[in-house]
């Protein structure tokens, strides 16, 4: 489907924004879009200036604003290279419904949850850098830069529980009117929202308690008008807590209470006899468990065991209370479950809204969504658990057939079923089977975890009557439930999807004052986020952000983002730099005496090899390397680093003579003599007239001469010019045979030599 042309007025001065909420089952994402505030015109002190932008589904054609694709992005984790072709359906659905002129001012989002939570630091950073790559490549949507969240900024990361809790909140009290009004007459309501993982709370601590309460989280949001507005929440998360992990802690449970009270002679039982009684399930309900949260005691711990069920939703209640972990020590008080801070709750003020499992565990089974009612919810959850499970799968199956089910999977449209079964019997099962519990959990959770009073009427009488409780609810902070589970406003599901677009809604809004600071999330509001109880999930990318996380711990609080302003990483990156550039600043002048200094200690580590294989080669004697440069130990060499190259200096390259004579081999074949030989004697010098110690002073000669700079050779006159030779020297050649040297007359010969004369450099 081709987006809506420009000409379209749906389209005028309409804004997108893109999220993906990257959940452990599947990712879906969700277009929402809102008019302009730029472009509305507002006047002051009118009823527009109290409100927030107006968000909504972001497609004309409303059923087409959603897209899923299963399984999680977690799946990914063996194979990241597949990343894109996972999100490509994802993003092709946003093109093609978002105006290609609107692309690079639509912000895109994609905030994984708890399935990337629970994969390794290093699988989480692969997935999110191929994601990053993806997007950027495949899109001009709006993408942060890298960033210390990630290659992609705030853009695509994982979230935490907190801030799962913090967006729910937006989301509720925007679709609940909290927000309007004025100051004094504003009330929020708490967010509750339970998974199949973890459970989160995140509200408004009465003005009486705020001010003891630390770790509140500042809210900023801007009204249409320009005005800001501030709200001091209160968020946190039980990891665990969900339905799922509290299913299986339970099992565990159960199975080591029945380990315990096995006799020995029952250790060498079939395995037919591991059958433990579950109140949990419905009558006669068998499921066949391993336990996975227990410490083996015996040999039968972690085997299979068969839970039966008995049906009574009282024991059920009794042996999950135990999980709420209500005894752990509370380092600061007051504390709710697992020993995790909450400020107190005053519920007969304030009024929370559950979402996800609280609305499911109410509504599909028992038909009792909405406002909460503990006496009708016990009655109803009492009748299921105690109900033949063979008497339920009968009644499901007849559901089917009557396409009615009770409210499990219909879709409802102007007051009529036009839908059913959109879960699939493999969903639904499960959801039978778990009810008792779930609903049992639920229950503990709001009376004895939280401590929502049972009694929830503010004039102390309990009712049965639902309906008329949630009428009273309509009226906006009038007779309010202290609870009610829900899951849509309207035709707008509660989502913390929402909540984050509600906030990027609201960054648009023209400030009243040019200093006001911008709106930013929360939880990037935290002052001193290395102290707070919400630890933000960065993975480890080869990124500054990567850097500074890894550093941090390393580094005096001097030295932290909190008191520099900036990441300590850029501070030493500009060191860095600083001394890198003065260090290429000092070495270019020398860039050539550096470059000749290496390439002589190349050439002199290759050339030491036994003096005596260079006598027999090529007419060379000590293979004596290259002079000094003068360049490089001359004048030319800075007086600060000359100190550093002139202790070699004293140590000049052998000549072939010192080589020859300080050599004992070598010595054994020289005649001892204290003349220094004429240089006419190696230039009359002719085949086989010379003695063994004329040839040897001879070769010696000719091989300076052979290494001489001037091409021509001759002799010198006084004055120092040369006199052409007709007679050229036989070993100015580099060849043996040009040499016209007899090897053999190197043998050595008895020779009277006196032990008083030597042969020497300095006798020559």
């Amino acid at each position: 489907m081709a987006p809506p042309t420009a000409n379209d007025p749906w389209l005028a001065g309409r804004h997108f924004g893109i999220v993906v909420d990257a959940g452990s089952s599947g990712s879906r994402l969700q277009i929402y879009s809102w008019k302009d505030p730029r472009s509305m015109k507002v006047l002051k002190g009118s009823e527009l200036a109290y409100r927030l932008p107006k968000v909504e589904k972001g497609t004309k054609d409303e059923k087409k604003w959603v897209k899923k694709v299963e399984p999680g992005l977690s799946s990914l984790a063996e194979k990241p290279e597949d990343t894109g072709a996972y999100l490509r359906p994802l993003l092709q659905h946003a093109l093609d419904h978002i105006p290609p002129s609107l692309h690079k001012e639509t912000p895109l989002f994609l905030l994984a949850t708890a399935g990337m939570r629970l994969l390794a630091p290093q699988k989480q950073a692969e997935i999110l850098q191929e994601t990053c790559r993806f997007f950027t490549t495949h899109s001009n949507f709006k993408i942060d830069g890298p960033g210390a969240a990630g290659p992609c900024g705030s853009s695509v990361r994982i979230i935490t529980g907190e801030e799962e809790g913090l967006f729910g909140w937006i989301a509720v009290n925007y679709l609940m009117d909290g927000f309007t009004g004025s100051l004094d007459q504003r009330t929020t309501y708490g967010f509750l929202d339970m998974g199949g993982a973890s459970t989160q709370i995140a509200f408004e601590p009465s003005v009486e308690h705020r001010g003891n309460t630390k770790d509140l989280v500042d809210v900023r949001l801007r009204l249409l008008g320009g005005e800001e507005i501030h709200h001091k929440v209160f968020v946190t998360t039980w990891l665990g807590y969900g339905t799922n992990q509290a299913r299986e802690r339970y099992v565990g449970k159960a199975i080591a209470e029945f380990e315990a009270t096995r006799h020995d002679e029952d250790e060498d039982m079939e395995e037919e006899a591991d059958v433990v009684s579950d109140p949990c399930l419905p009558k006669d309900l068998e499921l066949v468990e391993t336990p996975v949260h227990s410490q083996p005691a015996t040999s039968h711990m972690q085997s299979k065991h068969t839970l039966i069920g008995t049906g009574s939703f009282e024991k059920c209640l009794d042996k999950t209370a135990s999980l709420l972990n209500k005894n752990t020590p509370c380092p600061d008080t007051p504390c709710l479950m697992n020993g995790v801070h909450v400020p107190p709750i005053d519920f007969s003020a304030s009024h929370f809204i559950g979402v996800s499992e609280y609305w499911y565990s109410s509504e599909h089974i028992f038909g009792l969504g909405g406002a909460y009612d503990f006496v009708q919810y016990e009655r109803a959850a009492s009748e299921f658990c105690s109900r033949n499970w063979d008497d339920i799968l009968h009644e499901h199956e007849a559901s089917r057939a009557q396409h009615h089910l009770g409210g499990d999977g219909e879709v409802e449209e102007g007051g009529k079923i036009v839908d059913t079964g959109r879960w699939g019997p493999k969903v639904e099962i499960p959801r039978l089977q778990m009810q008792c519990f779930k609903a049992a959990w639920i229950a503990n959770v709001l009376h004895e975890g939280l401590g929502m009073p049972r009694i929830v009427d503010p004039g102390g009488n309990s009712t049965t009557d639902g309906d008329t409780v949630e009428a009273e609810a309509g009226k906006k902070g009038l007779g309010r439930p202290t609870f009610q589970s829900m899951d849509t406003v309207g035709d707008i599901a509660i989502s913390w999807t929402l909540g984050k677009m509600v906030l990027e809604a609201s960054k648009e809004v023209p400030p009243l004052y040019k200093s006001s600071k911008p709106i930013v999330d929360p939880i990037d509001d935290i002052e001193d986020l290395d102290h707070s109880h919400i630890h933000p999930i960065r993975p480890p990318f080869l990124s500054l952000g990567g850097l500074e996380d890894r550093l941090t711990p390393h580094l005096p609080s001097s030295l932290s983002r909190t008191n520099l302003g900036f990441s300590p990483v850029f501070l030493f990156l500009i060191l860095w730099v600083f001394f890198t550039s003065l260090i290429l600043f000092m070495c270019y002048p020398l860039r050539r005496q550096i470059r000749s200094f290496f390439l002589r200690c190349v050439r002199t580590a290759s050339s030491r090899r036994d003096p005596f294989d260079d006598l027999l080669e090529e007419g060379r004697i000590g293979g004596g390397s290259r002079p000094a440069s003068p360049t490089l130990f001359g004048s030319k060499m800075p007086s600060p680093l000359r100190h550093y190259f002139n202790h070699d200096r004293t140590k000049s390259h052998a000549s072939p003579l010192s080589v020859l004579t300080n050599n004992s081999t070598l010595r054994n074949f020289m005649p001892s003599t204290s003349a220094r030989p004429s240089p006419t004697r190696a230039y009359s010098m002719t085949n086989g007239s010379s003695s063994p110690a004329a040839s040897t002073t001879q070769y010696i000669h000719a091989s300076s001469i052979s290494r001489s700079p001037s091409p021509a050779v001759g002799m010198m006159d006084e004055n120092n010019n040369h006199i052409p030779s007709n007679d050229q020297p036989v070993f100015n050649s580099r060849s043996r045979n040009a040499s016209q040297m007899n090897l053999s007359s190197l043998t050595p010969r008895p020779i009277a030599m006196s032990k008083s004369t030597s042969f020497s450099g300095k006798n020559l």
